[in-house]
């Protein structure tokens, strides 16, 4: 049954404002509520459009905070909870794992202690029709070699703080289940590109460098590989997840589109000489810099996704060849949003039109 009246966490992020504009498209949904800290990476402008429609909400608030989760749930009355509030970049953890901590797992166990009371108040049968679906990884279940692929008995093997933090996140989830009923379901996602994607990511983080004529980092050698979905078909899981998804279920929702990083940033330098400013042939893949590697970089990640496009009736459109196109295009298309984050002009934008300092 398709929910009808939605709560967002970290719905002014990447992924978060493509799922709300998806579940604006729908007819079944009577009011989305976007829940969100709106830390360095969380961006309104993303939901420009979507803003004007008068089913939507902002709340700007965090999931570290008991009392205003405590409200929003009360206020609201929601019938699913999409949590999708997090730190996620890899590099970030490194430096500052104790953000992640927070986030992650404490910010997840106040939502889920918040959530179980609220579920509990609501009358039998909107208490059976509730959801609460809870975003994860591919990351959680470690590193792969050359062959094989992670399936829903795979063990937990984080190896950064990130995906460690993502990890507990679920088991919290798990466990809510378990001890209180919560009716809970999980996704695992794989790397996920497209619009409006926080330049910290590999792929925006390549194209502006490009435009700038700057260098193009590759860590390591650059055979690292990864699985590619486009943020459309990532969000139209989620939303098929939240639909027909059952308590207790796990989902992976990836692409199906292994790529090198090295042949993501080569693919993505002949993209932007087809589609870009005019540049001589091998004008950026000349900027290519290898430089040393992370570490405990992760070598593979690979999900079978064929029971879930079976349960779920889902399956993700978007060639990577295609997806990407879409992408450098919109970043060629949107130089306003790519300099509000650039130059920090979405902050003085948040303080004029929100009074927020």
């Amino acid at each position: 049954m398709a929910p009808s009246r939605i709560l967002v966490t970290g719905g002014a992020g990447f992924i978060g404002s493509t799922v709300i504009a998806t579940l604006l498209k729908k007819s079944s949904t009577q009011a989305v509520l976007n829940f969100d800290a709106l830390t360095y990476a969380g961006n309104l402008l993303s939901l420009q459009e979507e803003a004007k429609d008068p089913r939507y909400t902002f709340q700007r608030a965090s999931v570290q905070n008991l009392e205003e989760v405590q409200r929003a749930l009360e206020d609201f009355q929601p019938d699913c909870i999409l949590h999708l509030a997090a730190e996620t970049h890899v590099d970030r953890s490194l430096n500052h794992p104790q953000t992640f901590l927070e986030t992650n797992v404490l910010g997840t166990g106040i939502l889920l202690q918040a959530t179980s009371a609220y579920w509990e108040s609501l009358p039998l049968e909107k208490a059976d029709a509730f959801r609460f679906l809870h975003v994860s990884t591919d990351e959680v279940f470690g590193s792969l070699g050359d062959s094989g692929q992670f399936h829903q008995d795979s063990p937990y093997a984080p190896t950064s703080p990130y995906s460690a933090s993502k990890s507990a996140a679920d088991h919290l989830v798990r466990s809510w289940e378990k001890s209180f009923g919560l009716p809970c379901i999980i996704t695992h996602g794989s790397n996920c590109y497209g619009p409006k994607q926080f330049p910290e990511k590999l792929i925006p983080l390549m194209i502006l460098q490009a435009l700038n004529g700057d260098s193009l980092p590759v860590y390591g050698d650059g055979q690292q590989i990864r699985d590619w979905i486009y943020v459309q078909d990532q969000a139209d899981a989620i939303y098929q997840a939240a639909c027909l998804g059952k308590p207790g279920g796990t989902y992976f929702t990836g692409g199906s589109q292994e790529q090198t990083n090295l042949l993501v940033v080569e693919t993505l330098c002949r993209t932007l000489e087809e589609i870009g400013p005019f540049v001589e042939s091998g004008f950026y893949k000349k900027k290519i810099k290898f430089v040393q590697d992370r570490p405990g970089h992760d070598y593979r990640y690979s999900m079978d996704c064929r029971k879930t496009q079976l349960d779920l009736d889902w399956k993700p459109h978007y060639a990577f060849a295609d997806g990407l196109r879409e992408t450098v295009r919109w970043y060629l298309n949107n130089p306003a949003w790519v300099k509000s984050i650039q130059t920090g002009e979405y902050r003085q934008w948040m303080d004029e039109n929100y009074g927020w300092r």
